[in-house]
Order: structure tokens, then C-alpha cells, then sequence
């Protein structure tokens, strides 16, 4: 009932929640028969998926002594009536709630168990071909991403309440728990500034560019076509938290058909392979210096890494990284921070005012399903079509990339195209090089 809490709970699944106005505060002195106006965005994390903002009344009944209901239901129809028939307003973005929400019971043991339910009706034609299969399963925006992203949430504070030094690296002084809430807070903004600049939602003031095309990156399948890159620019002014500066996002969503999610998370976190993609990491593995873990399995954490090169200029660099994953997707972000930033934060200063730009990928399941009699026996988890044996409708990732680079550091300089072209081939050929590392084939949009 808190839109705060509630978006915090959720953060890949909601960009930005308000109420808009509390109808009824409740009866007795508790939340139930409250009834309150909310507005919300909410984002699957590519750019080929329109975020949909919904507008609806939130209902909270409490039907038994620890038992409790949350509903949700949109009212655009009642607010905006010509807005039903997906051709209304600008506003509208052919997404509307009919019942949805969730019971909250208590089991007595210090559980609750959570039954959720998401019914609506959305414009298909709005999404692009590639996440259609992902949203009609249910895995983007159903009941079991909010539950998956529940479970999620709630392993990371119970894990933060239980354990008071939850690292390990290569320090010999663990990192105080102030240190690590202010790490864990950075690392929150990061995973924050990602996600709004990949779905551009109105939480950073994005201008958008003409879609670029990438023709002849190397190792590129002709059946692939060119790579359509998604450029947006803005102009940042030094506000605390980001460089002073002109800031271009590229963004682009690809398909690895037969190559599981986890497969790629696995390998895209991986400190020991990360040269084979990164121009950061100049070619070399990097070394991971901190490890502040946020749930029971070893990808859900927040990372200082530190790239193995020799020159004095990388020697003042780190990278903040994150990477959390569930049973609905999972999410590799990070940016470099220089040394003596992180040394304040790490002592539990304030991160608020550490400059980064954050990069990244999401990377979803694709909604398509096995054939009965194909699946891969492989212990290794090696890419069906790597032997030859794959086909476009083999189950497999979409995968989101997105860099946002400082391309001038003066407010007031325009864009060139050169610039837009240099990151944009960067973002192409990072893509080629996992292509290659996991020998996937690429379907691109």
C-alpha cells in the first residue's frame, strides 16, 4: 500500500509508481477497506517492449485474522472512456488491468504464503515479434515475475537481517555494515539508471535519436540482417550521482535461440572470461575484490571488480557490478567507479554523490517451449546448435544490451555522428563476441 516500498519490491518490474490520491484511509485504525488512486509504469526490460502505464485502484481487505487481500483494477475506461478501444488518448498504452493482485496469509511459522493473480489485457501489436512468446507465457509481466521478483526481494532482507558481514574477497578487513548498506545503495541507483535508460521511462528526460543499423560487424550470420541499435541522448548538468556531460544510451535486443538464460548469465558474470567481451577489462580477466551477496544463490550480489592491467590509468578504475537473477530472468549490471569514491562508500560514506554511468543486460527466457522428444542431455549445458542441431523455435534467451557512455563532458556540445556510430558499433560487436564465446546463432529484429 506504500508505492515506495511496493516499487522497491519490484524494481525490474515497476519504473515509477504514485498515488494519486487516498480515497479511503481504512476502517478501525488498519489498512482494510482502504481504497486509493496509484498510477505506475511497468517495463519488460527491452526496447522492443512499450512500457505500459496503467492507472487503477488499489483495494486492501483484511477477510480473516491473518488474512489479507490486495486488488488492483484500472480505470481508464471510467477516467479516459474513449481510451477502451486502444486508439484514445496518448496516455493510453493499450494495457489495462481487469482483477489482479494478491492474498497474503499467514502461516503462523514467520512465512506467509502469497497467492497472486494478474488478469489484464494488453495490445499485442504494440510488442515486437521476438517477446510476443514471453509475454504470452505469463514470465514478463504475470504472476510469476512479481512472485519470482517477491521471493527475490525478500531472500536479500532476510539475508542482510541475519547476516551482519555477508563477503568475501581478497580484504583482510570486512567491509563494515554501514560500508555495505552504502554499497548496496549505490548499487541499487546503478540497476535503477539502467533500467530507465533501456525502457525510457519518464524518470530521466531522455531525447530520441533515429534508429541506427549496424551493417558488417564481424562473424555476423547473413540470415541475422543488421542489428537495429536504439539511440537516446540527454544532457546531463553534473547533478550529484552522474558526470557533467552529453550521455548516449544504446540499446538493442537480440535472440539466442537454443541457449538457456542461465547459461548466459553464467557467463557474462564470470570475472575469469569477462576480457573476452569487455573493453574494460582490456583483454584480461578481472580480479573480484568484494562480494556482498544478496540471496542463497551465489548471483545475486553486488561486486567491486578490478581490471588486471598495468596501466596507470586503469589502476584508479574499479568496477560496481550487480547481478541478480530468479526463476523469471536475470540482470548483469555495472559501471566503473574510480578508487577513492569507492574507498569513502566502503567506509560508509555518502554514495550518493558517485558518478557512474551504468551498462549492462537483462536476459529473459523467450517464451518458446521444448518439443517433447528434443531436449538436450548435455551435463555441460552446451548449445544444441552448436552441434548444428537447433531451430529457431528451440527454447532459448533474449538478451538486452545496453551502454550508456559519456560522449562529451560539456553540457552545451552537440551530438555528432561519429560518436553515435563508435558506440553503437562497440554495443554491435560486444554482442558478436558473446555470440561467439557461447556459439549461439542471433536472431535480431
Amino acid at each position: 500500500m506504500l508505492q515506495a516500498r511496493w516499487s522497491e519490491m519490484f524494481p525490474c518490474v515497476v519504473a515509477r509508481a504514485s498515488t494519486m490520491e487516498i480515497i479511503s484511509s481504512g476502517m478501525g485504525g488498519t489498512r482494510s477497506g482502504s481504497i486509493q488512486l496509484m498510477r505506475a509504469e511497468l517495463q519488460v526490460l527491452s526496447p522492443l517492449v512499450p512500457i505500459r502505464e496503467v492507472t487503477f485502484l488499489r483495494f486492501c481487505k483484511q477477510h480473516a485474522d491473518g488474512l489479507w487481500a490486495i486488488v488492483d483494477v484500472s480505470v481508464d475506461g471510467v477516467l479516459r472512456p474513449d481510451s477502451g478501444t486502444g486508439a484514445g488518448p496518448a496516455g493510453y498504452m493499450g494495457c489495462r488491468l481487469l482483477p489482479s493482485g494478491c492474498i497474503v496469509e499467514d502461516m503462523q511459522n514467520g512465512y506467509a504464503k502469497v497467492t497472486w493473480v494478474v488478469h489484464a489485457e494488453y495490445d499485442e501489436a504494440a510488442v515486437h515479434e521476438l517477446y510476443r512468446p514471453l509475454l504470452r507465457s505469463g514470465q514478463a509481466l504475470g504472476a510469476r515475475r512479481w512472485l519470482a521478483s517477491l521471493q527475490r526481494q525478500c531472500e536479500y532482507h532476510a539475508i542482510l537481517c541475519s547476516n551482519p558481514h555477508p563477503n568475501h574477497g581478497d580484504r583482510h578487513e570486512p567491509i563494515s555494515p554501514a560500508g555495505r548498506r552504502c554499497m548496496l545503495r549505490l548499487a541499487q541507483r546503478m540497476a535503477d539508471n539502467f533500467c530507465a535508460g533501456v525502457c525510457a521511462t519518464a524518470a530521466q528526460k531522455w531525447r530520441r535519436l533515429d534508429e541506427w543499423r549496424v551493417e558488417g560487424a564481424g562473424g555476423r550470420d547473413p540470415a541475422s540482417g543488421e542489428d537495429k541499435v536504439r539511440m537516446m541522448a540527454r544532457q546531463s548538468v553534473g547533478a550529484p550521482g552522474e558526470p557533467p556531460g552529453v550521455v548516449l544510451s544504446a540499446t538493442t535486443s537480440v535472440r539466442l535461440p537454443g541457449t538457456p538464460p542461465q547459461r548466459v548469465f553464467d557467463y557474462l558474470r564470470d570475472e575469469q572470461r569477462r576480457g573476452e567481451w569487455d573493453i574494460l577489462a582490456n583483454g584480461e580477466a578481472m580480479q573480484e575484490m568484494d562480494h556482498i551477496a544478496k540471496g542463497q544463490h551465489h548471483g545475486n550480489a553486488v561486486s567491486l571488480l578490478r581490471p588486471n592491467a598495468t596501466s596507470g590509468n586503469q589502476n584508479n578504475m574499479l568496477i560496481l557490478q550487480e547481478t541478480c537473477t530468479d526463476a523469471s530472468g536475470s540482470l548483469v549490471v555495472y559501471a566503473p567507479v574510480d578508487v577513492q569514491s569507492m574507498h569513502v562508500v566502503m567506509g560508509g560514506g555518502d554514495s550518493a554523490y558517485v558518478s557512474l554511468l551504468p551498462s549492462g543486460f537483462a536476459i529473459l527466457p523467450d517464451g518458446h517451449t521444448a518439443p517433447a522428444a528434443a531436449t538436450d542431455p548435455s551435463p555441460q549445458g552446451s548449445s544444441p546448435n552448436a552441434h548444428g542441431g537447433s531451430s529457431n523455435n528451440s527454447p532459448g534467451s533474449l538478451v538486452t544490451v545496453a551502454f550508456q557512455i559519456l560522449v562529451n563532458n560539456l553540457p552545451t556540445a552537440k551530438l555528432t555522428v561519429e560518436s553515435v556510430d563508435t558506440v553503437s558499433n562497440l554495443l554491435s560487436c560486444t554482442i558478436q563476441k558473446i555470440k561467439s564465446a557461447l556459439q549461439a546463432s542471433i536472431i535480431s529484429p
